[in-house]
């Protein structure tokens, strides 16, 4: 006789995983808003190692975006120099075109008040047929010239448009330069606000202790004339040595991105500097300055060349002798001195 069992109730399927997740939720959202019985824990912070990385590569990143930033910057200027060498043309041309067609309106009314009557009945009709001839060969000459007037006139004008049609692409050009600089900009900015994100992070002396030793306290002390005229005698010729003099005297000033001096520079700003007052005029990007000269191994290197660093030559400086450069680093550290082989060596270049 079958045994009379009292029926289990049915489970919903799934229900013990539902609670034990449910479970793990709420534990979860207890940990995290400190209740029962939970503590919070926030992100540790990163020490101060990690932080320097980070901020290397910010610095790194944001010196990329700032040689496209100063590239576009002088080919936006490029242009609008063009701009405005066309449009004084363009003025030029329209002050000639007024010229000739006030000459054409004059010769017009001239015909209008002669009658415009056929030059047979003129002759005919004259009372002085020797005059008359006479007056139909100055006729014929002023036709010629007004013959040549319209052909000024026509050209001029086609001359015209062709110089406003080439103001128009001047214009694009300008228009899309700017919005590639207003990118570069936001980059370049938004990379140098992480980076000092970071560093307010760190203790004034955990800054100090990462502010890259010796080379930081060469950087900010006076510069001995004597170092950079030693530096100046090695160069291979008198623009390279002026270079390098311009350079020693720099030594504590301000890096900011984009500028080229008299009191501030950027890595390639400083170099074109250097050499602007030296009588040569370089390119104004670093990528741009490495073509600027004649390439020369690491081994070659004599004062005044310039040496370029990282993958993209997002990076230069100007080599001044016992595996030392000055260069403009970053918002960090002003113009100063650092070896060479301090970051990855790209090439370097003799300019003069």
């Amino acid at each position: 006789m079958a045994a009379h069992r009292r029926p289990r109730q049915q489970r919903p399927a799934g229900g013990g995983a539902a609670r034990t997740a449910a479970t793990i939720a709420l534990a979860g959202a207890a940990t995290a808003t400190g209740l029962g019985g939970g503590t919070g824990h926030a992100d540790p912070q990163p020490a101060p190692a990690q932080v320097k990385a980070r901020v290397d590569e910010l610095y790194r990143q944001a010196e990329v975006a700032t040689e496209k930033y100063n590239g576009v910057q002088e080919r936006a200027d490029a242009a609008e120099r063009r701009l405005e060498d066309l449009r004084d043309e363009v003025a030029r041309k329209e002050d000639r075109l007024n010229s000739a067609r006030e000459a054409l309106g004059s010769v017009a009314a001239a015909q209008y008040r002669s009658g415009g009557l056929d030059p047979g009945l003129q002759l005919a009709l004259s009372a002085d047929p020797d005059r008359y001839l006479d007056g139909a060969a100055f006729v014929a000459r002023a036709g010629s010239r007004q013959s040549a007037t319209v052909a000024l006139v026509r050209e001029e004008l086609r001359d015209v448009e062709q110089l406003r049609a080439a103001a128009r692409v001047e214009v694009t050009s300008l228009t899309s330069r700017r919005a590639e600089l207003k990118r570069h900009r936001a980059t370049v900015t938004g990379k140098l606000e992480a980076a000092r994100r970071l560093l307010s992070g760190l203790t004034a002396a955990e800054r100090a202790r990462l502010g890259h030793g010796a080379d930081e306290r060469v950087s900010r002390s006076p510069a001995d004339p004597r170092t950079g005229l030693s530096a100046a005698a090695r160069a291979p010729g008198s623009r390279a040595a002026a270079a390098v003099a311009y350079a020693h005297q720099k030594l504590g000033s301000p890096y900011v991105w984009g500028a080229t001096g008299p009191d501030a520079f950027d890595c390639s700003g400083l170099v074109q500097a250097a050499y602007r007052a030296a009588g040569v005029s370089l390119p104004r990007t670093s990528y741009a300055q490495i073509d600027a000269g004649r390439r020369v191994a690491r081994s070659e290197l004599l004062p005044g060349d310039l040496v370029f660093f990282y993958s993209g030559i997002s990076h230069v400086g100007i080599y001044v002798g016992n595996g030392r450069m000055i260069h403009a680093p970053n918002p960090s550290a002003p113009v100063r001195l650092a070896p060479v082989d301090q970051m990855p060596f790209a090439g370097a270049t003799r300019v003069v």
